[in-house]
């Protein structure tokens, strides 16, 4: 089966219902699969669902609040009573509301509550995905769990200690998850996002803040939510077959120079 084929197979995608989550929703189901789009906001959700059906694809929307293992319960049950099978799981959603993550700052002043709600649904949520999944996987002969890791997990930061915390153990989950289900023919990778300029992320930031940022990029655009779609539609299909236990940047290279490239740059003229 050829990359971008992904023809009745049944993919479970978390935080679907804006941004990343629903750009990669709309790709797995542009490339054939039965998407299920999983959301603490499911109105959001259900719009994106009935595009997706009325544009030709297969798609159904489910509620999910991550931070209840009974949500998951209820949603993994609800797949296999509609579709019988699943075979990718993109573990997508984190809890990146504006007001929330202005409270995600210096460690001196950082609450527990804030802490443990951050690992709650960006790290344990996605545990709990695959708990609940995987013995169907298995059941099944195999199948492919992508997790959306951050690339502010690789590097030392000044901002959100706890998001980028809980993404460093979320990619420790992925080579975990990849080691202990690959002889199930589960392959377990995670994609690392850099800045990517969805409708939230503009609604939110200045033109000030989004240029700062962008000077660190190597290349010569903004990220969009597609961006992310690509290596998630690649690492969900047979294209992406021997690939696993892999936690990889697609971030325009945001992490991965040396701390003078911006000035470097700049006194270039580029």
């Amino acid at each position: 089966m050829l990359f971008g084929n992904l023809n009745d197979r049944v993919a479970i995608v978390t935080g679907s219902g804006a941004n990343i989550g629903e750009a990669c929703a709309r790709a797995l189901a542009g490339a054939g699969a039965h998407v299920v789009l999983a959301d603490i906001n499911l109105a959001a959700a259900q719009a994106v669902a009935d595009d997706i059906i009325k544009n030709g694809g297969s798609a159904m929307a489910h509620v999910l609040d991550l931070a209840e293992e009974s949500s998951v319960i209820a949603l993994v049950a609800a797949v296999m009573a509609k579709f019988g099978r699943i075979d990718i799981l993109h573990n997508n959603a984190a809890d990146t509301r504006p007001d929330f993550m202005a409270k995600d700052h210096s460690i001196p002043d950082m609450t527990v509550e804030v802490w443990d709600r951050t690992f709650a649904i960006n790290t344990r949520g996605p545990m709990l995905m695959i708990k609940h999944v995987a013995p169907h996987m298995i059941a099944g002969g195999g199948g492919s769990i992508i997790n959306t890791g951050s690339g502010s997990a690789i590097l030392g930061d000044v901002f959100h200690p706890a998001y980028s915390t809980s993404k460093g153990a979320l990619h420790t989950l992925t080579r975990n998850v990849a080691a202990q289900l690959g002889r199930h023919n589960i392959r377990c990778n995670a994609v690392l996002p850099g800045l990517v300029l969805s409708k939230g992320a503009r609604e939110i930031m200045t033109a000030g803040e989004i240029d700062f940022i962008q000077r660190h990029v190597m290349l010569p655009r903004q990220s969009k939510p597609e961006d992310i779609a690509g290596p998630v539609l690649f690492l969900a299909s047979d294209a992406g077959s021997f690939v696993t236990a892999q936690v990889f940047s697609a971030d325009g290279g945001i992490v991965h120079h040396a701390p003078y490239f911006a000035d470097v740059m700049a006194a270039a003229g580029n």
